[in-house]
């Protein structure tokens, strides 16, 4: 239920977004990085998020605390989508649904995230090649990578974009080879 309740207001946020990309160039990326520091605030202030998911306090001292926090120090359309998730009783899906408008946002401006796993760190040579690498084959304008360290992985890689995982690590290939033996019959 959480996932459909953060792709319909997440949708209706990225619909808002692009209808007023149309008449301002800039605005969608404008009210994304809004949105942003929005979260920001919101992780940062565990008293302010407390409040507005308590199940004693009614909907209109919340929408009142909204009001008095962010009518001014955001734009209306961000205002107007807070004081609907409030007034859903949506509030504690928050997270959730600027996250999926952020997703929806990159897959729009055609921004890749990808998750390169190594033994080791790679140095910023390595990781160059890398980028260089993965931009030749992904459909992507550009690409966010994070680089994670994972030792258990013995050597090689792993590169995971989307749903695609790309596994060239030792790890992944002493284990086929282990499977590969078990299946041999010795007769």
């Amino acid at each position: 239920m959480a996932k459909l309740v953060s792709k319909t207001y997440g949708e209706a946020l990225f619909e808002i977004a692009l209808d007023k990309e149309k008449s301002s160039p800039g605005a969608a990326s404008a009210l994304l990085e809004e949105a942003s520091q929005l979260l920001d605030i919101l992780k940062s202030n565990k008293e302010f998020d407390r409040l507005m998911k308590h199940p004693g306090i009614a909907k209109t001292e919340k929408l009142d605390v909204l009001r008095n926090v962010f009518e001014t120090r955001v734009s209306p359309e961000m205002y107007g989508f807070l004081h609907l998730i409030v007034e859903k009783d949506r509030y504690r899906d928050l997270t959730d649904i600027l996250e999926f408008v952020f997703e929806k946002m990159k897959e729009y401006k055609k921004i890749g995230v990808a998750y390169v796993s190594t033994a080791i760190k790679l140095s910023a040579a390595q990781e160059a090649q890398v980028r260089g690498k993965l931009m030749e084959t992904a459909p992507y304008d550009s690409l966010e990578i994070h680089y994670l360290v994972q030792p258990d992985l013995i050597g090689g890689m792993v590169i995971r974009i989307g749903d695609r995982v790309v596994d060239s690590s030792v790890k992944s290939r002493l284990n086929d080879l282990t499977k590969q033996l078990l299946q041999i019959q010795l007769g």
